[in-house]
């Protein structure tokens, strides 16, 4: 089995502004279910997680557990939240009222949009955070890598919540060894703390449209050695990776890139780790769409 741990849908006409942004044209428009199960049967991947894709609406949840319920791959959700907000539980449990709200595995936001590198030692931040916690859902960071330490700082603040760290904290991978330099001191302090785990995703596009598996493997290197296997998921990251390389191709490069392991440890980067930290369900015992 292979499960994709990060994937996004939208459609453009819905409010996702930043598809406005000058370089994205590969990837301007609908991208639905059936584009995603057709992906899916290509590259011989069984299931995956729907992340929330910029859109910062609440009513991107109730499309996404949709397309869940809908959809037999699409084994969990992780919708987006407005973490500094004081009605997180309120949020929190509208969403699991919502048409296949017991697929929601997870919550994000859009912490790499925040100028402030600290965002997360906030107060309210770490409110929200801990109400996450409580409520047994985790938390996905997607940060730059100048946010890792303060990421680091709450990960040890919250330690009933599961934090799982999107793209390895988005190291400038273009940047060869001085972008190495930089991410890997912080990227291994966050991984210190037992409940973060991490995926191995969105390097093609951090490495640049001229990318190499030569160019990504020192990043999985340092994430390896720092997770450990048991701690790392993959995800595809598609349809981002469009801008950089097409879904079986953003697959192979992950399986070459990484050092040699056995298969129980491969088992878990394409399967078992993403099952643990979402808790997602067999195919067995999820109820009918």
């Amino acid at each position: 089995m292979i499960i994709d741990a990060h994937h996004h849908l939208w459609q453009p006409e819905r409010g996702y502004q930043w598809l406005d942004e000058p370089g994205l044209d590969a990837i301007r428009r609908p991208f639905t279910p059936a584009d995603l199960t057709a992906e899916l049967a290509a590259a011989g991947v069984d299931r995956t997680v729907l992340v929330e894709g910029g859109r910062c609406h609440t009513d991107e949840a109730a499309d996404f557990l949709g397309h869940a319920a809908d959809t037999p791959a699409i084994a969990g959700v992780v919708a987006w939240i407005d973490v500094a907000a004081p009605d997180v539980p309120a949020t929190i449990e509208r969403y699991r009222g919502l048409r296949g709200g017991d697929l929601l595995v997870g919550l994000r936001a859009q912490v790499q949009g925040e100028a402030d590198p600290d965002y997360l030692d906030r107060p309210e931040v770490r409110r929200g955070l801990a109400e996450i916690g409580a409520a047994g859902l985790v938390f996905d960071l997607v940060i730059r890598a100048d946010q890792l330490p303060s990421a680091a700082r709450a990960a040890r603040a919250v330690p009933q919540l599961r934090f799982v760290l999107d793209h390895l904290g988005k190291p400038r991978i273009d940047e060869g060894e001085e972008g190495l330099r930089r991410w890997r001191e912080p990227f291994t302090a966050l991984a210190a703390n037992p409940n973060v785990t991490c995926k191995l995703s969105g390097m093609v596009t951090e490495a640049g449209p001229d990318w190499s598996c030569d160019a990504l493997r020192p990043f999985v290197a340092v994430a390896v050695d720092a997770f450990g296997p048991d701690r790392l998921m993959f995800g595809s990251d598609w349809p981002v990776c469009l801008l950089a390389a097409d879904y079986p191709a953003v697959l192979a490069a992950l399986r070459e890139a990484l050092p040699p392991l056995s298969p129980p440890q491969l088992r878990e980067i394409f399967a078992g780790t993403a099952t643990r930290t979402y808790g997602l369900a067999d195919d067995a015992r999820r109820p009918p769409a």
